[in-house]
């Protein structure tokens, strides 16, 4: 637990410092090691690429305790802190789910606002902020700098669910700082204007998935660090281009 603490609280520290973080999405131990070995200050694990790596399905269709597994072992694999991504909760009370995810060593978490376990169900924002704020408080009562970064899909989903999806994304993003994410994620955006409004609208860092080669819709790390984007990671783009790169190698020996 002394570890879990510590890099808990380096990682928190790290979210409040100002600068850029960037943490590569890993899958396994082997991915996780490369991210260490490049020099990143962290990394993140995608409900996504695990699934893909095990042979089952994101949405929550992976069994949890399976999932952890692979958490705790890419805990073990590496000594930089280390954030799951945990989709809506799989069903599981706030407590519970940050206790366990302790336990397997992780000092953070993305929670979304899709629950997959109840047909994509949309959580209400004022009910997704209480989970959020559920899930800090059963963090800071085990004495764990905890970093939540509160998810929403709202841009994703679009005008199908929500007359105006930024808005609504502004709104949700609020409430879960006001709840105590420490980060927040919006996905799905595309531009620098989008961005920047959802920048605007906290003051904690903003989380925005880019191509590890192709960076992303408001441009490089460069652009993204000028435009004053404070966290990104790959979700399952690293793993869906190595696969892809690694295909296209692979035909000259087939």
């Amino acid at each position: 637990m002394s570890d879990v603490k510590a890099l808990a609280a380096q990682f928190a520290q790290a979210h409040e410092s100002g600068k850029t973080l960037v943490l590569p999405t890993a899958w396994d131990t082997w991915s996780a090691a490369l991210v260490e070995e490049a020099g990143f200050e962290g990394l993140t694990v995608g409900s996504h690429p695990v699934a893909d790596a095990i042979g089952s399905s994101d949405g929550e269709n992976m069994d949890f305790s399976e999932y952890l597994k692979v958490v705790a072992k890419i805990a073990l694999k590496v000594s930089i802190p280390v954030s799951a991504d945990v989709e809506s909760g799989y069903g599981l009370e706030p407590a519970d789910l940050i206790n366990r995810l302790i336990e397997a060593g992780a000092v953070g978490a993305n929670i979304e606002d899709v629950v997959h376990t109840e047909g994509d169900r949309v959580r209400e924002a004022q009910e997704h902020a209480d989970y959020i704020a559920a899930a800090r408080e059963a963090a800071d009562a085990a004495g764990v700098e905890f970093v939540i970064n509160g998810r929403t899909d709202a841009v994703r989903l679009g005008t199908d669910v929500f007359e105006d999806p930024l808005a609504e994304a502004a709104k949700r993003i609020q409430l879960m700082q006001q709840a105590g994410a420490r980060s927040v994620y919006p996905v799905a955006l595309k531009s620098a204007d989008q961005v920047q409004t959802l920048m605007d609208a906290v003051s904690i860092p903003l989380n925005v998935t880019a191509h590890p080669v192709d960076g992303h819709g408001a441009g490089d790390l460069a652009a993204l660090k000028d435009l004053g984007v404070r966290r990104i990671s790959f979700g399952p783009l690293w793993q869906k281009w190595l696969s892809e790169t690694t295909a296209e190698q692979f035909k000259q020996w087939v």
